[in-house]
């Protein structure tokens, strides 16, 4: 059974930075494509950025502001966020995939889902 858990989210401000995590039980990150997307109060789900065995594919949106790193030995996905903004306000959440030849960017393309955590940026 996959259980993907989140965590490191939490009240930041504007400017500041965060490290969310991504713990993983019965799928490995060595081999499948793990993404993160967000999703804002009354908005749809979106892609923030995956890595896979290839390397790290990001949005234009979010340019260099964020960071996906792997740990492999501890099945452990990490997003680091810096120059953070109100806008960045959302529930994030870690999804993994099978199809890890490439880079998957819609929530379709992910079979796996942990249950989000918030990140909130004040201005």
């Amino acid at each position: 059974q996959v259980h993907l858990v989140e965590s490191g989210g939490g009240l930041v401000q504007a400017g500041g930075s965060l490290r969310l995590s991504c713990v993983a039980s019965g799928v490995s990150f060595r081999r499948d494509a793990v993404g993160w997307f967000r999703q804002a109060p009354g908005k749809e789900r979106e892609f923030v950025g995956t890595i896979t065995w290839r390397g790290t594919y990001y949005p234009e949106s979010i340019e260099s502001r964020f960071a996906i790193s792997r740990d492999n030995a501890e099945n452990t996905v990490y997003l680091q966020m810096n120059s953070l903004s109100p806008e960045d306000t959302a529930v994030y959440y870690c999804a993994a995939s099978s199809d890890s030849f490439y880079y998957p960017t819609r929530t379709d393309e992910y079979g796996y889902w942990g249950q989000g955590t918030q990140v909130t940026v004040s201005s």
